[in-house]
């Protein structure tokens, strides 16, 4: 099982990490404050990305908003996450596909089931690449 670093709350599907410190090979945002969401600056995430780490965020974990402006800088706000490269989860069909999983799915000429999440690397691998 990889590591992965939790910001916020551990999520309540299994994701296929175990939750630690560094060094992590992804990081997993289980949960957020509607705060944290319209001004996400996390330190730890960005730079994850800026080093091609893998984040995952836990969509079960999102907040929600009845009042339709609030819900519209809410759903703004996760464009830009996903803009930056997060990934969507709910851990539920949309299985984590990992690279080790990518290439046994390979070698057996199979392809992940519908809505699966794939790491960078296992895309890559999926795609005929690594």
């Amino acid at each position: 099982m990889r590591n992965a670093l939790l910001i916020g709350t551990e999520p309540a599907a299994e994701l296929g990490f175990s939750y630690g410190k560094e060094p992590y090979d992804a990081v997993v945002i289980g949960s957020l404050t509607i705060g944290e969401l319209l001004c996400f600056r996390d330190e730890r995430v960005l730079s994850a990305l800026a080093e091609g780490k893998p984040v995952y965020l836990y969509t079960p974990g999102l907040p929600q908003a009845k009042n339709r402006a609030l819900a519209s800088s809410l759903a703004t706000a996760q464009r830009e996450l996903k803009n930056w490269g997060v990934l969507f989860t709910d851990g539920g069909r949309r299985r984590l596909i990992t690279a080790q999983e990518a290439r046994a799915l390979r070698q057996a000429g199979q392809q992940p089931g519908p809505g699966a999440v794939l790491t960078p690397l296992a895309k890559e691998i999926l795609e005929g690449s690594n």
